[in-house]
Order: C-alpha cells, then structure tokens, then sequence
C-alpha cells in the first residue's frame, strides 16, 4: 500500500512546536488533510504539522463501509498515538483506541495550552521580547519551578509576588506577566443551590426565620460564600460559592445545620438540592 512520505515538523500556530515525534499510546491533537479509502493522513498540531496516518482499521471500533461517514478534511480530532517509526520519520494513528472521556480531557488540555501560548506572547509584546528568546530564558524559568506554563500564571494570578520566589525574572517581566495573569487566569468556583421549604408555627415566625438564615449565612465567612434568597413563601434559596466541590459541600451542609437548629423547636425545615454547577 503506498504511503506518503513523512512531512517535517513546521513552526505551529499558537505557541512552539513539540520537539521530535509524539510518544506511543499519547493523545494527540490531528487535522485531518486528505482522506483515502484505505485510511487519513492528518497533521499533528501540537508537533508543528507533521504528518500522521490513521488506516482505516483504526477509525473506528465497527466495520468503515465509507470512511466518510467518520472523517471529513479538515476536521479536528483527538487521536491515539498508535505506532511511531522514528527511522521511517512516521507516526500511526488510531481514533477507535480513544473514549470520550480521552477526547474531552485532551481537548480541553489543547485548549489550555493554547490559550497561556497566546497570553505568553501578550508578555512578551509588553516587554518587546522575541517570542522564541522569551520562551528560552523567561519560561524555562518558570518551568524550573512550575510543571507549566499555565500552572505559572495562575499562581502568579492567585499569589502575587510570592509566585517569583526563587526565581530570576526581570521587573519588567514580572510586571507584565502579574498584569495578564491577573487579567485572564481566576480562581474556579464551584457554585451549589438548594430550595429550603421552611415554616414555623410562632406569632413572630418571620424572625425566627430572617434569624435561620442570617446564622446560614454567617457560615460563609470561611472558605465559601453563602447567599439566602426569598422566593415564596416558605420557599427560599440557599446559594454556596467556593473554589472547590468539596468545599461548597462543607459549607452547605454547616448552612442547612443552622437553619435546623433555629426552627426545629418552632417549626420543620425540608431541603431540596437545585444543582451544582462550575463557574
């Protein structure tokens, strides 16, 4: 079966190209150039466009009738790293060795690397720095300490100064690189709501239960944010924001306790769990 020959890795949009070829049984990120009916040649994004095949044996899990029915040119896909022949300069692909769960921590790993590649190029527009002298002398400074460049600059964005420690960085570089992190990378929040159905049996009922949530809310002055709302007689919402699940949950359940403990002796209090969403 004849194959083309293998193409040389080019300059990658969006930030450096990976050096040499992808690791065996790696995820990687193809496009998909020119489609043949034994299989695909692709382009791998993350190692500055070198080719990659993908046979049609490894499209998909089924029998490929038409393997236009899986692949389109032009199409970006998530692709199992199936065979590498250094000698050859090439690279096997596989999309039926890949879950779902793979395709979207993959692609959401993608698009992570992709966006600090951009916010690292605002710095060194700022600091009027060839990208590729920046990348040699500021991040692999940063790298020395932090796994990424990402990882970087959300603590340069969540701990300041402190982030530098240990680090030989030029003013004008950490000047910069505070000013964008700070800009672009924020703390994950996680964010979970739930209906409290409340009703108390006492002339001043009303007091008693501003009093339960006024307690629910001050169990949020800690790691978490919690807010009461009314929405209708005796219905009211309760709303936690932390930065983690575990977090939010915690600071939930102290909330609920303390609306409990107000109107247990006076009344009866029934939760009803909204949702958690991140945000």
């Amino acid at each position: 079966m004849a194959r083309e020959t293998g193409q040389q890795a080019k300059p990658a949009a969006g930030g450096a190209a990976k050096a040499g070829l992808p690791e065996l049984d790696s995820l990687t990120i193809a496009t998909v150039r020119k489609i043949m009916p034994y299989g695909a040649f692709c382009t791998l994004d993350e190692y500055g466009n070198r080719e990659a095949f993908i046979h049609v044996s490894e499209v998909a899990s089924r029998w490929v009738k038409n393997i236009h029915e899986f692949l389109k040119e032009g199409q970006k896909i998530v692709a199992r790293v199936h065979r590498v022949t250094p000698e050859k300069d090439q690279v096997d692909l596989s999309l039926r060795r890949v879950t779902e769960a793979d395709k979207k921590l993959k692609m959401e790993a993608y698009k992570r690397e992709k966006r600090v590649a951009k916010l690292f190029e605002l710095c060194a527009k700022k600091t009027k720095t060839e990208i590729a002298k920046a990348h040699a002398s500021v991040g692999s400074a940063l790298l020395s300490k932090y796994p990424d460049l990402y990882s970087a600059l959300e603590a340069i964005s969540f701990n300041g100064e402190a982030a530098f420690e240990g680090l030989a960085i030029p003013g004008d570089w950490k000047k910069a690189l505070s000013e964008v992190a700070v800009a672009n990378i924020h703390r994950p929040e996680v964010v979970i709501t739930e209906t409290a159905m409340v009703t108390v049996y006492l002339p001043d009922a009303i007091d008693v239960i501003k009093a339960a949530f006024k307690d629910a809310v001050a169990v949020g002055k800690g790691e978490a944010e919690v807010t009461a709302h009314y929405i209708g007689a005796p219905r009211y919402r309760l709303s936690v924001k932390a930065g983690e699940y575990k977090a939010a949950e915690k600071a939930l359940e102290e909330a609920n306790a303390a609306v409990i403990r107000r109107v247990k002796s006076a009344g009866v209090v029934e939760f009803e769990r909204e949702g958690a969403n991140p945000k």
